[in-house]
């Protein structure tokens, strides 16, 4: 059975080009384009592996890593952070909220897909 990943974003751009980089590698990829959709997803889905975006309508990246580090759906899943905000004090609080990892925007697809490989296991 194929791993799941939950990707949010508010860009469906994004969504799609997470889908098109990991669905060829064997993963499942579901979308949600905000934090609020995204926890929705997380306890519809129980994904093995989020990816988030920082900046978005609704709920935030942040607000969401809080939201799902707090729900029994997201114990244990790793979490990575897609954004293209670089300040090392965001990165700190993302860490912080509970965030496994962080990715800058534009993305590297085989950067993308070894990390998740590798968080995977």
């Amino acid at each position: 059975m194929p791993k799941t990943i939950l990707t949010i974003d508010d860009s469906k751009a994004v969504r799609d080009m997470v889908m098109f980089t990991l669905e060829p590698e064997g993963f499942e990829v579901v979308g949600a384009e905000n934090g609020q959709d995204g926890l929705e997803k997380l306890r519809e889905k129980r994904p093995d592996f989020v990816i988030t975006d920082l900046n978005m309508p609704v709920m935030n990246g942040l607000n969401f890593i809080i939201q799902a580090r707090a729900d029994p759906s997201g114990t244990g899943i790793p979490i990575v952070m897609l954004t293209t905000e670089t300040a090392p004090d965001m990165k700190a609080r993302g860490k912080e909220a509970g965030a496994t990892g962080w990715i800058n925007k534009p993305f590297d697809a085989d950067k993308l897909i070894a990390v998740t490989r590798k968080l995977l296991g």
